[in-house]
């Protein structure tokens, strides 16, 4: 099994900057790619940053120019810094890992981590 943990939430204020991290555990053969996800209340899921295997990154609107999104293959971590805060950012944050857990595996599985508060206010 996968195990993603999230770790860097917390209480900001707006202009503030906050760096979440996220490390895969587990049987781990290669990460596709991973990605960060938000939901505030009330609201849907949405993507907010994503790194593919060939470093490819993409970034929602909303955070263009104020985050950024690094990993570092050798820990299977993934994060996200994140810059100019403002109260719509506001949100669960949550780590999502395409991962091949095997050699012999032929595709790899979605996994999703616990999600980590980040609050964005004066």
């Amino acid at each position: 099994q996968v195990q993603l943990v999230e770790s860097g939430g917390g209480l900001v204020q707006p202009g503030g900057s906050l760096r979440l991290s996220c490390a895969a555990s587990g049987s781990i053969f290669s990460i596709n790619a991973m990605a960060w996800y938000r939901q505030a209340p009330g609201k849907e899921r949405e993507l907010v940053a994503a790194i593919t295997s060939g470093g490819s990154t993409n970034y929602a609107d909303s955070v263009k120019g104020r985050f950024t999104i690094s990993r570092d293959n050798a820990k299977n971590t993934v994060y996200l810094q994140m810059n100019s805060l403002k109260p719509e950012d506001t949100g669960v944050y949550y780590c999502n890992a395409n991962i091949r857990p095997r050699l012999i595996s032929t595709i790899g599985n979605n996994y999703w981590g616990q999600g980590t508060q980040v609050t964005v206010s004066s």
